[in-house]
């Protein structure tokens, strides 16, 4: 299911004209879409200095995780960016998957200042917990997996959720790229060669 009014809200590092310059409109829902991202990323790193025990780490950084997708999801990506997405039970038992983009008008302009720091909080932070993937597994720091793994999740389900937000809900993001491809391709292949 797609309700969509626009595609208007930018992506990182795109400008648009009726963006505002470089103001931060919503400063709280910027400093809390960064807050808990960054904590959960900072408590992991420095759980040993901070606490021998294992599960009062474990504890915060799930609970910090926990914290960031959901502000992420219900705040900051609708005041950011004009972006949400969520999950529909039908009366049947049929899941369905809603992404809208809000039309940008003359009194919900949204900054492009705004719009920067939610796009580079969603997509830098996942890069981390990657990483911490791929080091758990090999330092052997096996009772770690299953708290990053569950930071990468969180924070790549938030990450997917946005990009099928701006992108359309109903199109495959793998046939989007075989598209691009294709296109790319055949511009190739029509290039008339250069004469030596």
């Amino acid at each position: 299911m797609l309700r969509q009014d626009s595609q208007d809200a930018p992506l990182f590092g795109e400008e648009d004209a009726t963006l505002r310059k470089s103001k931060i409109k919503h400063p709280l829902a910027s400093f809390f879409h960064l807050f808990f991202r960054t904590s959960a990323i900072l408590v992991y790193l420095l759980c040993d200095v901070l606490s021998s025990q294992f599960i009062v780490c474990m504890v915060t950084i799930i609970l910090l995780l926990s914290c960031d997708f959901w502000t992420v999801k219900n705040v900051s990506g609708r005041l950011l960016v004009g972006l949400r997405w969520w999950n529909q039970v039908d009366p049947d038992g049929k899941s369905h998957w809603v992404f809208e983009s809000r039309k940008t008008d003359g009194a919900n302009l949204i900054s492009s200042a705004d719009s920067r720091i939610f796009w580079l909080g969603l997509i830098v932070c996942p890069v981390f917990w990657v990483v911490f993937v791929f080091s758990t597994i090999f330092s052997f720091k096996i009772k770690w997996l299953a708290v990053v793994i569950m930071g990468l999740v969180l924070q790549w389900a938030n990450l997917y959720g946005y990009v099928r937000c701006k992108v359309g809900g109903k199109s495959n993001l793998s046939n989007m790229a075989k598209n691009y491809l294709g296109v790319q391709i055949f511009k190739q292949a029509m290039k008339k060669p250069e004469r030596p």
